[in-house]
């Protein structure tokens, strides 16, 4: 396992991330309870992030925890993820995960694709 005592300042998991992906785990009463955070090519920017529930922590990933929660990403995603903070953001236009994310030079308006 990757993870470290630096785990949290390559990448941050929220309190209200955390607090999230535990409600998703325990409403889904699956063997999944670990959230990937990825990032593909593709998206009006250039790259997207993709979100998944997994059962299994590969060798090589980071891993954060906070408050029972945890979040997993593999290698190449964490060269683009490397500073960001992972968030759950609930107001009037409504309610998703966020990526706080330094490495990001653009993004489109919704947040899900972005730029280096």
């Amino acid at each position: 396992m990757f993870a470290s005592d630096n785990s949290e300042s390559l990448v941050k998991l929220s309190e209200s991330a955390a607090d999230r992906i535990n409600v998703i785990v325990d409403e889904m009463q699956s063997d999944k309870k670990m959230l990937r955070v990825a990032v593909n090519g593709g998206g009006c920017s250039g790259f997207q992030y993709s979100f998944d529930l997994e059962d299994t922590q590969n060798p090589d990933d980071l891993a954060v925890s906070n408050k029972g929660a945890t979040l997993l990403v593999d290698q190449i995603s964490l060269m683009y993820l490397a500073g960001s903070e992972i968030d759950y953001v609930n107001d009037l236009i409504g309610a998703s995960f966020q990526i706080k994310n330094p490495n990001a030079t653009a993004s489109c308006s919704c947040g899900s694709s972005f730029a280096v």
